[in-house]
């Protein structure tokens, strides 16, 4: 199996499918904001409050470039990973792409609580997703090798779908992108 490659905004599942997917096909499995808050010790929320947006996507974009390079590897990207086009490339050219696609009405739901993403926590949360959605779907879509649309789905019926779709395709490089409901 390729490395694989899970891309799509905040609260699409990444890491959560991403763990449970990279043990079903037996990858070894890496988080790219995890990765980076371990490195350097701080939440993310700290870089962007110290280092701003531009900071953390320079850290991002080293961490990406190192975990792709390795082989037999799941990942899980930040949202905002694929705003660079290095990022993209890398990820097109060292595996399979996976676009976890989400509603913004998930997103409210499922990140209602959450206080450690630094770009929602605003007032109007809606408003950022929407603009974002507006900015990153196409790059995120474009990208996809497979795109999996969110349902009210288990994470066990989501790794399964993706799991058969993968192991259907093979190691092929030239995929093309298939939809899944």
């Amino acid at each position: 199996m390729r490395n694989v490659f899970l891309v799509g905004p905040m609260g699409s599942g990444k890491t959560t499918i991403g763990q449970k997917l990279a043990s079903r096909l037996g990858l070894s499995f890496h988080d790219t904001d995890q990765t980076i808050q371990d490195r350097t010790g701080v939440d993310i929320s700290l870089i962007f409050e110290i280092e701003g947006e531009e900071g953390f996507r320079d850290r991002e974009s080293k961490i990406l470039e190192e975990l792709t390079a390795a082989e037999q590897v799941l990942i899980a990207t930040g949202g905002g990973a694929i705003l660079r086009e290095r990022n993209r490339q890398l990820l097109r050219e060292r595996g399979v792409v996976v676009y976890l696609q989400v509603s913004v009405e998930q997103q409210m739901a499922r990140l209602r609580h959450d206080k450690s993403r630094p770009l929602i926590q605003l007032e109007d949360r809606e408003s950022k997703l929407v603009q974002l959605a507006q900015e990153r779907d196409p790059l995120y879509a474009a990208l996809a090798d497979f795109t999996f649309a969110a349902r009210s789905r288990s994470v066990e019926s989501s790794v399964e779908r993706i799991y058969r779709a993968l192991q259907s395709s093979g190691s092929e490089s030239n995929l093309q992108a298939k939809t899944h409901d």
